[in-house]
């Protein structure tokens, strides 16, 4: 997988342990008569995962299925294979870092997330598992200019041709060789920057440096939470350098029958970008708690909740 710390693979050695025992295991019923079926929903150990995994197991639930939830399970050398297992049923993935963790990294995921998701299912087809389709919602590399700054009225990287060589860019240690970073940049849109700053990936040390000008431009995730501040513009991947990190349901097909698939389509058409930023912020900043999150979003989008 090309990401950086943000979804790093964790301690797959923490195996069935975390299984058994994960925070968020509890179920929830049907809201009323006889359930459909009934089917565990688990993430991955970071907050927007959680989010994700609660609106779609909410949306399941508001439609007659018992939802249980195994939220932070760990990496994902624990979630998927306990999907293989049947151990679990759902969970939301990402659909380039899922390919490319499944076919144990060929290279094989590009910017368009259907073709993605096509590829990914010949593996998965094997299984008895299947991704959904995938979601407008992205969590991949991203590239930002403080608004308020020199650079604050570009919205597209191709925008940065003419002045890249004026700009410091900021990122993790790695980034300058990365295909997806510095070196993506450099090769797909032409941008050599004056300077690289070492920093972190996409985190507090990146932000801080934008804000005080330490860095004209850095890595900062598609959903971070700071997004929300209005402090940031997020610059337009305009020649499609990052391959399609589109949030997509992944699901055993013996309990995720066609009603409950199509269901999961129909919440994935309305997820966007903006809604995980807007949802991230109310976890990092506001510190909600994710079914709160999760309710509120199924709620306004018009969607019955358990």
């Amino acid at each position: 997988m090309h990401r950086f710390a943000h979804r790093a693979l964790l301690a797959s050695i923490l195996g069935l342990s975390l299984i058994g025992s994960a925070c968020g295991s509890s179920g929830g019923g049907s809201p009323s008569g006889g359930s459909k079926g009934t089917i565990t929903v688990a993430g991955f150990n970071f907050a927007e995962s959680s989010i994700a995994a609660n609106i779609y197991g909410g949306a399941l639930k508001g439609a007659g299925y018992t939802v249980n939830y195994k939220l932070n399970l760990g990496s994902r050398e624990v979630v998927e294979p306990a999907l293989e297992r049947g151990e679990i049923d759902l969970y939301p993935g990402y659909a380039a870092t899922d390919l490319e963790f499944i076919n144990k990294g060929k290279g094989e995921a590009t910017p368009d997330a259907k073709a993605t998701v096509d590829k990914l299912n010949t593996y998965l087809s094997s299984k008895n598992a299947k991704a959904l389709d995938p979601a407008p919602a992205v969590d991949e590399n991203s590239f930002a200019v403080t608004k308020g700054g020199k650079y604050g009225q570009h919205t597209k990287l191709s925008d940065l041709t003419s002045v890249a060589g004026e700009m410091t860019l900021g990122g993790p240690p790695e980034c300058p060789n990365r295909p997806f970073c510095q070196a993506g940049l450099e090769k797909t849109y032409g941008l050599h920057f004056k300077a690289f700053k070492a920093l972190d990936s996409g985190g507090p040390l990146t932000k801080s440096a934008l804000d005080k000008g330490d860095i004209d431009i850095g890595l900062i995730f598609s959903s971070d939470s700071a997004y929300s501040s209005g402090k940031y513009v997020q610059l337009q991947d305009d020649k499609k350098l990052q391959n399609a990190d589109n949030v997509t349901p992944i699901v055993g097909t013996k309990h995720v029958d066609g009603n409950a698939q199509s269901l999961l389509n129909q919440v994935s058409a309305k997820f966007t970008t903006s809604d995980l930023i807007a949802m991230n912020k109310r976890a990092d900043v506001d510190k909600d708690d994710p079914d709160v999150i999760a309710n509120d979003w199924l709620k306004s989008h018009g969607f019955k909740t358990g």
